[in-house]
């Protein structure tokens, strides 16, 4: 029979931790025709794109300070060869938002577009260091917690995008996790990592999968909701982002499940 079970609503969404992988390589296959390599003796996931361009590795690592998913496309047309890499802490609704973005039919027109206004929206804003300077190239979360920099190279490749939490300079405490986008990653992309950063809607996670810094500097609702709408919720995402290819498809897959029943609140 139907029953409850326990979930956790966290925000800012990034200090959840990283959810289950499944979210992002289960609609890359299902909906986005990604193929799969396929070797049950090596503990690691490959996906490629129809066209051979793209490809996404998950390759775990003892540490999870170091990059566990790498995003690469090839150089194509004008556009150079790029790459994208996520340690093993990020949320996997950050890493979806970046795949969500590269796979659409019909992306956005934000390649003139400032990638920072999102932030700057949002409240975030230049970092200031010990000194009392501010960096032009850097944005902070308005808690301190998260920050984009941008990253600068000698030669003749642009420079790229660091994104980090926590703010180790601010806070002393350990990275949680970090991302990086080279200089040649389409904006789109990068416009659709910082939408996610500062997305207001809580990330569901199990009750006792909450990183112990969302605790204590995040905000962590728990409530109930129906086993079923768990169960479905990458279903319905799957369904969501397969739909895209058509005239009358939602122009965003949902944003999260609703939570009928909050019990308490920290």
């Amino acid at each position: 029979m139907p029953h409850d079970i326990d979930i956790a609503l966290v925000s800012p969404r990034y200090l959840a931790g990283p959810g289950d992988p499944a979210w992002v390589t289960v609609p890359l296959h299902r909906a986005c025709r990604w193929s799969t390599a396929r070797n049950p003796l090596v503990p690691r996931v490959i996906l490629t794109s129809p066209d051979q361009l793209a490809q996404l590795r998950i390759i775990p690592d003892p540490d999870p300070t170091e990059p566990w998913w790498t995003l690469r496309h090839a150089h194509h047309g004008d556009q150079r060869a790029w790459s994208v890499t996520f340690d093993a802490h990020t949320p996997v609704e950050i890493i979806a938002a970046v795949t969500d973005a590269l796979t659409d039919p019909a992306p956005p027109p934000t390649a003139s577009g400032d990638p920072y206004e999102t932030l700057r929206v949002a409240g975030w804003h230049a970092p200031r260091y010990h000194d009392g300077l501010t960096s032009p190239e850097g944005m902070s979360s308005p808690d301190g917690l998260a920050r984009v920099d941008r990253t600068v190279h000698e030669g003749a490749r642009p420079s790229g995008w660091l994104v980090e939490t926590v703010d180790t300079s601010v806070h002393r405490l350990p990275t949680l996790w970090r991302a990086y986008l080279d200089g040649d990653t389409p904006i789109q992309l990068v416009a659709a990592l910082f939408g996610a950063l500062t997305d207001e809607t809580p990330l569901v996670r199990e009750p006792h999968r909450v990183p112990h810094l969302a605790a204590t500097h995040g905000r962590t609702t728990t409530g109930r909701v129906s086993a079923e709408t768990v169960a479905f919720a990458l279903e319905r995402r799957v369904t969501a982002l397969a739909q895209r290819n058509t005239p009358t498809s939602p122009a965003t897959p949902p944003s999260g499940l609703h939570v009928p029943k909050q019990r308490r609140a920290r």
